[in-house]
């Protein structure tokens, strides 16, 4: 299957495609950046890339006529340079600063989904201070500690007991003023794409690892991915509508990426939106786009093509 509509290069004049930037996923953001930028340029669009860590000049005085960002975690994915962007009157992937600014800070995701009834794992902020045996008596172990404001799952710990808990606090603090500790969810790890109105197939991630980190995601040759994704349709169907809620509800638009977890008993927890997806090699969109025939250049060329306010659709496994 592919979308059932022509784009052509020259309706995109010259496109800017962000990548690096100076967060603790600017090697993630180079690696997404060039993939991105050589799938434009071999399809004979104007695109040039643009590392912010650079200087903004190139950006502001460029003459774009629009943007693909591909800047990973703070400054690139938290609302910034959105803010930037939308001053500058530069149509760019992606949501805007609030839904941005929104699935960046994970604490307030939760919140938001907790509101409304939607599933997410139990948690608490973790402070330095933080009774530690009152936390695994509420929320048992193992538990996940993560920053708030990270993605590439940098600054994670697995805890497998109190003791644990002060030096995964550490770990995670050293990226975000904000930590949370949740409760540990025994299943598959999952994630549903949507690009442009177009909820793509599941994809589930098996990994040998303790949970599926920044060597599982990004190193790993091990790490094995299933698209179909083997689990009964009612089910992955299930998914994407609860998908696309959590995504709307924060007012994401674009393209993203909704990370699950599936539990013992297959029921599905929402863990977290990723506004700017990975595009590496390794990445979850491009591989669910594959499994309904649609290579990577289409897919960059549809991302890209939202900046167009082109229709979109949804497409079911």
């Amino acid at each position: 299957m592919s979308f059932d509509w022509q784009l052509h290069p020259e309706q995109f004049g010259r496109v800017a495609v962000l990548l690096g930037g100076r967060s603790a996923e600017r090697a993630i953001s180079l690696l997404s950046g060039t993939a991105v930028l050589q799938a434009l340029q071999s399809a004979g669009v104007a695109a040039e890339a643009v590392d912010p860590a650079d200087g903004l000049s190139q950006l502001v005085e460029g003459g774009y006529d629009r943007v693909f960002n591909l800047l990973h975690g703070p400054g690139g994915e938290d609302g910034s340079i959105q803010g930037l962007l939308e001053w500058l009157e530069l149509p760019a992937t992606g949501s805007g600063v609030l839904a941005s600014a929104l699935a960046m800070d994970k604490l307030r995701t939760k919140l938001l989904w907790q509101s409304v009834g939607l599933p997410t794992a139990p948690y608490r902020v973790l402070e330095a201070d933080s009774d530690g045996a009152a936390i695994v008596a509420e929320l048992g172990l193992p538990l996940m500690v993560k920053p708030a404001g990270c993605g590439s799952s940098i600054g994670m710990t697995r805890v497998e007991s109190v003791a644990e808990l002060s030096a995964a606090w550490a770990a995670a603090a050293a990226y975000d003023n904000t930590v949370l500790v949740e409760s540990w969810l025994t299943g598959d790890d999952c994630t549903v794409a949507i690009v442009d109105d177009v909820a793509l197939p599941v994809v589930r991630v098996e990994t040998a690892r303790p949970f599926y980190d920044y060597i599982a995601k990004y190193e790993s040759d091990t790490t094995r991915y299933h698209c179909p994704a083997g689990l009964e349709p009612e089910l992955e169907l299930r998914m994407q509508a609860l998908a696309r809620e959590a995504f709307d509800l924060l007012g994401c638009s674009g393209w993203g990426r909704v990370d699950l977890m599936l539990d013992d008993h297959l029921e599905p927890w929402l863990v977290e939106i990723n506004t700017i997806p990975g595009m590496t090699d390794h990445s979850l969109v491009p591989m669910a786009a594959a499994a309904v025939g649609v290579d990577f250049q289409q897919l960059v060329l549809r991302i890209l093509a939202t900046t167009l306010a082109q229709p979109g659709q949804v497409i079911h496994g």
